[in-house]
């Protein structure tokens, strides 16, 4: 029994909050205020967020998963606008003054995430303290890739734009597997299947890419780049001027807070 509950605890203490390079930028101080009311949610693969319209009660800081933010028109097709994982939160308009949102939040690649009721993080913003500034920064840098993803998918092939949804999606995980159909990439990039069919095809030909049934292992990440537009690296400074934090790391370290 004492092994079982040993076993149990290490399962549950690699999760944690600074886990999200936000949270984790935090000072000790702003911390102390936050992460008690942090609680720890289950991301699985498709799971909505929310959809457009709905009014916004919660924040997620991402730890291990992905979760897209797409914007779906009348008719139901649907474009992604931006990928948010581990260095970033899901629900800025909630601190920008809105309440709801206009874009649906899907889980792309299943994981963890720590979600904050929305009146908590608003009374910190309203602090304007380092959390006013840390998200204002990350903010900016949302701003960018969605306007950096507005252009590559009005001026590039699909072949690029592939290039630089793997990348951004890789930047975000702990390894070089990612688990996606070619139909939920197709509806990312809105395009049509046929297309992401034959710009993964030929990415697998030069030996970029092993795809197999939703498995996508990138083995030459190298390559990856050389093939992918400019809009990666503008996205990727653009981050890494504004938020100039810590390296990802997955650990069984530190204690899990209690939910």
């Amino acid at each position: 029994m004492p092994q079982l509950a040993s076993q149990q605890h290490c399962a549950t203490a690699k999760h944690h909050p600074t886990q999200n390079l936000l949270l984790d930028a935090l000072s000790t101080d702003v911390q102390q205020r936050l992460f008690p009311h942090l609680e720890l949610v289950e991301m699985s693969l498709g799971k909505v967020l929310y959809e457009p319209g709905d009014v916004m009660r919660y924040v997620y800081f991402p730890t291990d998963c992905i979760v897209s933010l797409l914007y779906v028109m009348e008719n139901g097709a649907s474009a992604e606008i931006s990928v948010v994982g581990y260095e970033g939160l899901i629900g800025v308009a909630l601190f920008m003054g809105g309440e709801s949102t206009t874009s649906r939040a899907l889980v792309q690649s299943a994981g963890f995430a720590y979600r904050l009721l929305g009146q908590r993080m608003k009374d910190e913003f309203g602090r304007h303290g380092e959390l006013l500034h840390l998200m204002l920064r990350y903010s900016q840098a949302l701003i960018t890739q969605m306007a950096q993803t507005a252009v590559c998918n009005r001026h590039h092939s699909i072949d690029q734009q592939l290039c630089r949804w793997l990348l951004l999606s890789l930047d975000r995980l702990k390894d070089n597997h990612l688990v996606m159909t070619q139909e939920l990439i197709a509806n990312m990039l809105g395009v049509r299947r046929e297309g992401v069919t034959e710009a993964a095809g030929r990415l697998q030909r030069q030996g970029v890419i092993d795809y197999s049934r939703g498995h996508i292992i990138v083995t030459n990440r190298p390559k990856l780049e050389q093939l992918s537009c400019e809009c990666y690296e503008v996205v990727k400074a653009e981050t890494d001027r504004l938020l100039p934090l810590k390296q990802h790391e997955h650990t069984c370290k530190k204690p899990v807070l209690p939910n």
